[in-house]
């Protein structure tokens, strides 16, 4: 009895919100399931909307209802086919055609990932009862990664506030549609430049760009307008409906990117997944342990590749087998033939945990951005091998900084991965530059987590967050950036010189006609 009265009394008061949820399946899940496991810490009810075909989000969980709309094909068959082609072009080096293959290969597969996607969206709108369940269950907001735009959509369709948890968009990276990016120092993403360009490097960001505004155009915005055009009132647009969105919970921060203009609803709170480390299982502890003084090395690609190409796995394995330190990989893939006895191989790993082992001392990643924040966040420097998406554009951020070395899929051997392993670990300016990293990234007045909590219960409780929007979005663009001004000044700027030029011309004229009259 006196236990509860001290519950009741003693424990943080939390009127608890009715929330939306429409995710990204595969990595973008691990973020947003972090922080909806917080929201559900802090008493907020959740319902989410998930495909049918989803490979991560569960049907059923403590943390949310849930929502199942049908999906016609597994989006994971098409990202396994552009993964294999993707690892194939990559293989055949750098060239023309090689970026012709990965850019048509990347189209094919977001605009089939987004099409199928809105056609099941459409599924909702066109179920009056559901429309009306979601309708009655009196939302507060929705909270949606616009990877994929369908939440934003159902936002607007709702009438609801919205939360962005973000840093992809449908056309790239979220800063480009909602904050001044200029091309002379911000690099586009998928260029592979830092934010110190040339001229040449200019045209080629420039270049980039312009691939990305052929994305959105042509053929993710015709895919989102259709859907616009039959269910919004009045129609919109993919970008006027992020540029709308209240709260951009931005998934990243400027110890690891470089900085640029930003916005005052965008909050910052890369690395909120990290946390300190727990005790690693009995088993993988004496593994770790067994390495002494040499420690041990990390190696995970990521959550979608299933494997590697054959060749490049039995090099990996065989320049392991060499080492003196100990190796734990995670790899799903054919077990490797040349597999040396210091190399644990596993199908899963607890990965931050790991991370902030003592002995661990190098991580090779392919540079996702969850990966990338939790290296900094442990301070363990990087040997990154990036595959595709942004993990090329996240690596040279580390890189940039001293805490990071790149290997390119095209130039990978066993002589360069055992001399990029040997430079990372025994050069030992890359761990002091990412420890310097982790410090920068530690020193914060309040946790990404928190900030991220607190934002959403902000928009909560204020129905919204619009005071934060610029109206810079409604303005035509020659008002943006004053084209109309400026002609209208060199209009005012020209006249008044010819003014009076013509006043001092016409007066001359009168007074010679003057005098010529008075000599007649």
């Amino acid at each position: 009895m006196i236990f509860s009265l001290c519950e009741i009394f003693f424990a943080p008061q939390c009127n608890g919100g009715n929330i939306l949820v429409l995710p990204v399946d595969g990595s973008h899940w691990i973020n947003m399931k972090v922080l909806l496991e917080e929201l559900h810490a802090r008493g907020h009810n959740m319902t989410l909307i998930r495909p049918s075909t989803s490979w991560y989000i569960p049907e059923n969980s403590h943390l949310f209802s849930t929502i199942t709309v049908q999906i016609q094909e597994h989006s994971m068959d098409i990202l396994d086919v552009f993964i294999e082609e993707q690892m194939r072009a990559q293989r055949e080096g750098a060239s023309l055609l090689t970026l012709f293959k990965i850019t048509k290969s990347y189209f094919s597969m977001v605009t089939k990932g987004h099409f199928l996607w809105c056609d099941a969206i459409t599924q909702i709108f066109d179920n009056p009862e559901m429309v009306k369940s979601l309708k009655d269950s009196s939302f507060d907001l929705v909270l949606t990664d616009p990877g994929v735009g369908t939440g934003v959509v159902l936002a607007k369709y709702l009438k609801l506030p919205l939360v962005l948890n973000v840093r992809w968009i449908t056309s790239g990276e979220g800063h480009f549609v909602l904050a001044p990016s200029p091309f002379s120092y911000i690099p586009v993403p998928g260029s592979g430049l830092t934010d110190k360009m040339n001229f040449i490097q200019r045209v080629k960001n420039m270049l980039f760009h312009s691939i990305i505004w052929f994305q959105e155009k042509f053929l993710l915005g015709p895919i989102y307008d259709a859907i616009c055009e039959k269910y919004i009132e009045g129609g919109c647009d993919i970008v006027s409906l992020l540029q709308d969105a209240d709260i951009w919970l931005f998934r990243s921060d400027f110890v690891f990117d470089f900085p640029r203009p930003t916005m005052p609803n965008i909050i910052y709170i890369g690395g909120f997944q990290c946390k300190p480390a727990q005790p690693l299982p009995a088993e993988l502890e004496e593994f770790v342990q067994s390495a002494g003084e040499h420690g041990v090395i990390v190696m995970t690609l990521g959550t979608f590749i299933h494997a590697l190409p054959k060749e490049v796995a039995e090099e990996m394995a065989s320049v392991f087998a060499t080492l003196p330190q100990k190796v734990i990989w995670r790899h799903k893939g054919e077990r490797p033939v040349m597999l040396g006895n210091n190399t644990l191989m596993t199908d899963w790993m607890p990965q931050k945990d790991l991370l902030g082992h003592s002995q661990v001392k190098l991580f090779i990643a392919h540079g996702g951005t969850n990966g990338v924040q939790e290296a900094i966040y442990y301070g363990v420097p990087v040997l990154g091998i990036p595959l595709f998406f942004d993990q090329y554009d996240n690596l040279i951020r580390l890189q940039e900084r001293g805490s990071a070395k790149i290997l390119k899929l095209a130039d990978f051997n066993g002589q360069t991965f055992k001399e990029s392993i040997e430079e990372v670990l025994y050069n030992d300016s890359y761990r002091q530059n990412m420890q310097k990293l982790s410090r920068l990234h530690r020193d914060q007045p309040m946790a990404p987590m928190d900030k991220a909590v607190f934002w959403v219960e902000y928009v909560m409780r204020n129905k919204g967050a619009s005071h934060l929007r610029t109206e810079a979005y409604t303005m035509p663009w020659y008002s943006y950036y004053s084209i109309d001004v400026v002609l209208f000044l060199v209009t005012v700027v020209t006249l008044i010189p010819l003014f009076i030029f013509a006043t001092v011309t016409v007066l001359c004229c009168t007074r010679k006609q003057k005098a010529k009259s008075k000599l007649n």
